[in-house]
């Protein structure tokens, strides 16, 4: 699971909505949910998932994002539904994140040219987070491809990014067939499935009762098809956005709001396990988890090496390059060539939290960066933040400081993740 720009539109309708006494507060949600379930928005046409209205019956507050109309929040708040996530399990609706399957026989032959994971390496029904990348070497978005064992790959990228990411696809698509006639590629969008991810420590222990087989089986980033809670053709996998063990359940959209009530509905032993949560808990337990969010902290401006992302170029594509932006690439990996930023961990333990756009000073008030994504650690009791620094101040233990609202902030430089991952391996 992964989000795509608009957290700070976000926290900024959530913090002014919580300034509201509670009756207008609510009275603001139930415009909001009644306004989309009318007429489409109040005054643009978002998208609503298939879980819209359900959201808007559990209390959430609605908001704009990436074109779409979704739960920032539920009644409990965010900070609960982050600690929520942390010591139990929640549920996302992530349904305006764009899935497709890449069908035919050369299907792994095309999105190597396009991204920077070794997918030809991936076992079956295994998946791995990788990079689409421009002729410049610069993210066009991350995305999850999966090797199914189905005959096509199945790939789960960025709502904010969905409409130039099939563009992209179709145009390399095109390139491809023209350039070996006779290949054997076509990509089908899953309009009709909606996707849902279950996250935190009691994930398992909540999905158990609703799937046949040992879930003990199910890796970190291995995916099945599955019935759940008697509903067919799910595709179970398991990875998410939060730094614990989860799943993201791929499910027919017509079916969806029966899946969520199921799954609010474990009867596990241990009462109130899943609790539904909306975007702004999802962007504090990805910072948490050091985990990028498209449009902040990487775009077609930063290069995989500059975002500290090269983990996830495969180990084979280091030798045989050959996609797209692989010469830029490739060769900020040398001696001599190493880019001038590149994406930090940074920790406050005094002030006010540094959100996108702060500035990071050296310690003698010099700037050496900009902070692209923070917030206040629920989990570590402290502020933490993302930035893109001058390479000589990027290691950890680096003193820096940070320009918050007027006032100079003592910082650290520290790696990531800030809160250690969880996940099932």
């Amino acid at each position: 699971g992964i989000l795509a720009g608009g957290s700070s539109t976000i926290m900024a309708f959530t913090r002014l909505t919580n300034r509201l006494p509670a009756r207008q507060r609510i009275r603001l949600q139930q415009l909001y949910c009644l306004s989309a379930r009318n007429f489409g928005s109040t005054s643009t046409e978002f998208k609503k998932t298939p879980l819209h209205d359900f959201h808007c019956e559990l209390g959430a507050t609605m908001v704009p994002f990436a074109g779409w109309s979704m739960p920032v929040k539920y009644t409990r708040g965010i900070n609960n539904e982050h600690l929520h996530t942390r010591s139990k399990a929640s549920l996302f609706d992530v349904s305006h994140m764009l899935q497709l399957k890449i069908h035919g026989k050369d299907r792994i032959r095309f999105i190597e040219q396009l991204v920077v994971g070794d997918i030809a390496a991936l076992e079956v029904n295994r998946g791995t987070l990788t990079l689409i990348t421009n002729e410049k070497g610069g993210i066009i978005d991350d995305a999850i491809v999966t090797n199914t064992s189905d005959g096509y790959l199945y790939v789960v990228c960025n709502a904010g990014c969905a409409d130039k990411d099939v563009a992209h696809l179709k145009k390399h698509m095109q390139i491809f067939q023209d350039e070996h006639p006779g290949s054997d590629i076509s990509m089908e969008e899953l309009h009709e499935s909606a996707l849902i991810a279950l996250q935190g420590p009691m994930m398992a222990e909540a999905l158990t009762e609703g799937v046949r087989g040992d879930l003990s089986k199910l890796k970190f980033m291995s995916s099945n098809i599955m019935t759940v809670h008697g509903i067919p053709e799910c595709r179970v996998t398991r990875c998410g956005y939060t730094g614990e063990d989860g799943v993201e359940i791929s499910v027919p959209s017509d079916r969806a709001v029966e899946l969520s009530k199921k799954l609010l509905a474990s009867t596990s032993p241990n009462q109130d396990v899943v609790q539904p949560a909306g975007l702004g808990a999802r962007d504090s337990l990805r910072l948490e988890a050091g985990l990028c969010l498209y449009g902040n902290d990487i775009d077609e401006t930063t290069t995989p090496i500059e975002a500290s992302l090269s983990w996830c170029i495969g180990k084979q594509r280091h030798d045989t390059g050959r996609f797209l932006g692989s010469d830029h690439i490739l060769k900020q990996l040398t001696e001599g060539n190493k880019p001038s930023k590149r994406r930090v961990g940074i920790v406050a333990t005094s002030g006010a939290p540094a959100r996108g756009g702060t500035t990071v000073l050296d310690k003698t008030g010099e700037q050496i960066g900009t902070v692209t994504s923070g917030c206040p650690s629920l989990t570590l009791k402290r502020n933490i933040a993302m930035a893109y620094v001058t390479t000589a101040f990027g290691k950890a233990n680096t003193e820096v400081q940070l320009q918050v609202r007027n006032k100079t902030i003592p910082a650290t430089v520290t790696k990531m993740p800030f809160v250690p991952t969880k996940y099932f391996t």
